[in-house]
């Protein structure tokens, strides 16, 4: 966390959170968010409190600054692979059973339309919140794409301040599988409704 904040800083990135509801800092969560930049990681780790894990493509073990927590604390998946996603997925549910939260990207990528839309979201993170009875954090991650879209290099970079709303935890327990479309819809909903 000090480090991510810290590297924005003397970017001149600045981080503003506005909360719906306070989030317990004992509880385990999966927080799911639209995914526009590379400062999307730096967001989270200054937001999520306790353990916690991401889940992100296997790109990014060829990068040499993340890499470096995708080969130990996260978990990494081809986003073709069904054995991939399978494996991922068992591996984070074990992590959730543990106490680790979940940081995940539905949309399993950052699109190549500029300005982002919201692009359609896979089903692994909210079949996974109902299996395991976890609440589901929506994050509306609003303005980050106009300080730095993507990793940057085709419109660069700019100081400013990124603008993040959460909403509050959506409960799980009540729910089962069949409600999987229904929860993934709402989340959509609801991470759409804030972005500008």
């Amino acid at each position: 966390m000090a480090n991510s904040f810290l590297c924005s800083l003397f970017a001149g990135v600045f981080f503003s959170y506005k909360f719906e509801e306070p989030l317990d800092n004992k509880q385990t969560y999966i927080y799911c968010a639209n995914h526009t930049s590379n400062l999307d990681i730096m967001i989270f780790c200054i937001l999520a409190k306790g353990r916690y894990h991401f889940m992100g493509k296997d790109e990014l073990l060829n990068n040499p600054v993340l890499g470096i927590f995708f080969k130990t604390i996260d978990i990494s998946v081809k986003r073709d692979s069904k054995i991939s996603a399978f494996r991922a997925f068992k591996k984070a549910g074990e992590n959730l059973e543990k106490g680790m939260s979940l940081i995940i990207f539905p949309e399993g990528k950052i699109d190549d339309h500029y300005p982002p839309k919201l692009g359609e979201f896979k089903n692994g993170p909210f079949r996974l919140a109902i299996e395991k009875n976890i609440p589901l954090v929506p994050v509306s991650i609003t303005n980050v794409w106009k300080i730095n879209w993507d990793d940057g290099a085709k419109y660069g970079s700019k100081p400013g301040i990124c603008d993040i709303y959460i909403h509050k935890p959506i409960n799980t327990s009540q729910l089962t599988d069949g409600d999987t479309d229904g929860l993934k819809e709402k989340v959509f909903k609801l991470i759409d409704s804030k972005l500008l």
